[in-house]
């Protein structure tokens, strides 16, 4: 083998493995690394108008895009997070002492059932009500309490959240600083032609950009909606069950109803039907109509992506990657379509020529 070869393989190895060590050094805090790249995508646009304004003051555009960015959104979610580990809190006590019990709301639920109903139960083998019960009341207890309990552990973890949310401002800072010669940098060293690393870049961002910002309103929208209702019917800590009902909004089509649309059978099977409609009527055509009007319009409008794949990608991308999985999904799902438009696109060339 030639010595320049060797070299050549020599050093590419190096870079391999160089760079998988510095990966493996960055994944403890990962989730702070991602949030500060999308937080610097995001909040790019307002960068680069304060910086019209002091050309020659860049670490002060910088700061005051960081505190907009503290005011705007980690603020807000600092405040919505203690009031979730507060009401997750009373609601994990309550059932520990079993003064919230859901056997009982199955209960009520299964003595209004009207006959044809429970014929169908037995015609499905479910007739033996206190089984069908038990099951039910115990799958809403695990499921509660597993909720209650990562709220909770988020509470108690409050030095590592600390930890991330400073290393997640200190690195956004110098993204925002400097994210445009770094970006300029990255796509010199992709061996790639110059009009596919600008398209592959300029998709990256929009995606990012749409996602973020289209699931993120939509869930912030259900999630205060569904909030708003549960507080005006009475119902016991309507913050943990709006964010709930934000976070399920991540799930297109189903979303929120699997919140509100229990409650409201629960209204109507022990009589109050009144609530039960209220909030059946204000679920779908208000709740669900934010969906319905806003996804389409800030995802789907931008990621040029069809309705399907922004389904399944975002399905896929939370089931390895966990919550910041909304984001990663579209994201890998657009590069891929752009990618083999591109392959397809310089196969096309090569034939013709």
């Amino acid at each position: 083998m030639p010595f320049s070869k060797l070299q050549n393989r020599t050093f590419l190895a190096l870079l391999i493995a160089v760079t998988a060590a510095f990966l493996a050094i960055l994944w403890p805090f990962h989730g702070a690394v991602f949030w500060a790249m999308v937080l610097a995508i995001l909040f790019m646009p307002l960068h680069r108008r304060l910086l019209q304004r002091m050309p020659k003051r860049p670490n002060l555009a910088a700061l005051c895009t960081l505190c907009l960015c503290l005011l705007l959104v980690i603020l807000p979610m600092a405040l919505i997070s203690l009031s979730l580990v507060q009401e997750a809190a009373q609601v994990y006590e309550r059932m520990r002492s079993g003064q919230l019990n859901f056997g009982n709301y199955a209960q009520q639920i299964f003595n209004a059932l009207p006959e044809w109903a429970t014929q169908l139960l037995a015609h499905f083998h479910l007739s033996s009500l206190s089984e069908l019960q038990e099951k039910f009341s115990s799958a809403a207890v695990q499921a509660s309490q597993f909720l209650a309990t990562k709220a909770l552990n988020i509470g108690q973890d409050t030095l590592g959240f600390i930890v991330s949310v400073g290393i997640m401002l200190y690195l956004l800072f110098f993204l925002l600083r400097d994210g445009v010669a770094l970006g300029r940098r990255v796509r010199q060293a992709i061996p790639l032609d110059e009009a596919h690393k600008r398209n592959l870049a300029s998709k990256f961002t929009t995606v990012v950009r749409a996602t973020v910002k289209g699931n993120i309103v939509v869930a912030a929208s259900q999630g205060a909606l569904g909030g708003l209702i549960f507080w005006v019917l009475g119902i016991q800590a309507p913050v943990l069950w709006g964010v709930l009902m934000a976070f399920l909004s991540l799930l297109p089509a189903v979303g929120a109803s699997l919140i509100w649309m229990p409650v409201a059978l629960y209204y109507l099977a022990t009589g109050a039907a009144v609530q039960g409609a209220i909030l059946i009527a204000y679920g779908i055509f208000v709740i669900g109509l934010v969906d319905n009007l806003l996804r389409p319009l800030l995802v789907g409008k931008d990621t040029k992506l069809p309705d399907y794949m922004v389904l399944i990608s975002t399905l896929g991308g939370m089931s390895l990657f966990g919550l910041t999985g909304f984001v990663i999904g579209p994201a890998i799902a657009a590069l891929f379509v752009a990618t083999w438009g591109l392959f397809t696109q310089d196969v096309g060339e090569d034939l013709q020529e």
